[in-house]
C-alpha cells in the first residue's frame, strides 16, 4: 500500500505562536505515525514558480492515515492555532509504488 504525504508550504506571522501549533500537532502526528521528512527550516532554493519561507513534507503509513489525521479533531484544534498566523498551501498526496524511471 503506497505511503501518503502533507506536502507545505508555509509563511509564518508570529513564530512564538506557531511553536504552539508545532506542540499540538504533534498529538495527532504521533497519532496517525507521522514522520517529518523535509523540514521547514531545511535549505531550499526556488527554481521555478513561487515560494514560501518554509516547505514541509510529512510521510503517512497510508493516503487514508494522512487524511484521517488532517480531519481529526486533534488536529483541527492545532489547525486552529497555525491558521490565524500564517498562509499555506497544503496537499495530501499519495505515494507511488510503481516503477522508477530510469
Amino acid at each position: 500500500m503506497p505511503k501518503g504525504f502533507w506536502i507545505g508550504r508555509v509563511d509564518v506571522a508570529d513564530p512564538d505562536k506557531y511553536k504552539q501549533y508545532i506542540a499540538a500537532a504533534a498529538i495527532p502526528f504521533k497519532k496517525y505515525g507521522a514522520r517529518l521528512i523535509v523540514s521547514a527550516f531545511g535549505k531550499f532554493e526556488t527554481v521555478e514558480g513561487e515560494s514560501r519561507a518554509r516547505n514541509v513534507v510529512i510521510e503517512f503509513p497510508s493516503y487514508q492515515a494522512a487524511l484521517d489525521c488532517w480531519r481529526s479533531p486533534e488536529y483541527a484544534r492545532a489547525l486552529a492555532i497555525r491558521a490565524p498566523i500564517t498562509r499555506a498551501d497544503i496537499i495530501i498526496i499519495e505515494g507511488y509504488d510503481g516503477p522508477q524511471l530510469s
